[in-house]
């Protein structure tokens, strides 16, 4: 049996839009191929210095990534990707989120995961229409904030949606770690995850129409935990 195929990218076989698009559950999950599960963002530091060393302390540092560290900022970029007019604004906004990444280890973390992003997004899901990874020097630096961006872009996907999924999306993997570093077990994990979601819900809804003024971090405890893990001893994660 033949199948309609012609449709707009990001709907269904009604041609109706989904409310929270099926691709962004593959996208944002373990499986999709990002090397995420080998990043802590810093929280490998935070927990061998101890600041970081249970559920209450780690529902606390997440929150402020997300109110006022890294996330906020994603979210924003990744919005303004999304919004960005023509090709200029976009590399623009690309170029600036490469700028923001506060240590060598979170700027790894950022372009590599864009670049494995953008890479498995075009083996997989780009199709025949043109993408607006076009409009972008392929051998140019990408976060992955940007590289979502493009994608939900190509396929029309609804923003706040979007910006959901990609900050849930942080938090599990960041969970994932804290669970593999033995500070919380599978069950207190749910129960961060489940405090979390407003603020990310809440982070989201504000990063959705935000400008370039909106941009800004104030988690230098995080930040600094992330140049730390540069010279540390033990490690198991990247960065």
């Amino acid at each position: 049996m033949s199948q309609d195929i012609s449709r707009s990218p990001g709907t269904d076989a009604s041609g109706r839009k989904p409310d929270f698009p099926a691709e962004l559950l593959v996208w944002l999950s373990p499986s999709f191929p990002v090397g995420a599960f080998a990043y802590s963002h810093g929280l490998e530091n935070e927990v061998a210095e101890k600041r970081v060393n249970d559920a209450a302390s780690l529902t606390e540092w997440l929150a402020a990534l997300t109110t006022h560290g890294s996330l906020h900022n994603d979210l924003i970029l990744l919005s303004l990707a999304c919004r960005a007019k023509d090709s200029a604004a976009l590399r623009e906004i690309s170029e600036l989120a490469c700028a923001l990444q506060p240590s060598s280890e979170r700027s790894a973390e950022a372009l590599v995961q864009g670049e494995n992003f953008r890479v498995a997004y075009q083996a997989g899901w780009e199709g025949e229409q043109r993408s607006r990874f076009d409009d972008v020097d392929e051998n140019a630096p990408m976060t992955l904030a940007v590289a979502v961006a493009i994608a939900a872009y190509d396929r029309e996907l609804p923003l706040l949606a979007t910006l959901d999924a990609f900050g849930l999306g942080f938090h599990t993997n960041l969970v994932s770690a804290a669970i593999r570093l033995n500070i919380i077990g599978q069950y207190d994990g749910q129960r961060v995850l489940a405090k979390l979601l407003p603020n990310i819900r809440a982070a989201a809804k504000s990063a959705e129409y935000a400008c370039e003024d909106d941009l800004g971090s104030a988690t230098f405890a995080a930040d600094i935990a992330s140049m730390k893990h540069e010279t540390q001893t033990t490690r198991l994660f990247r960065s």
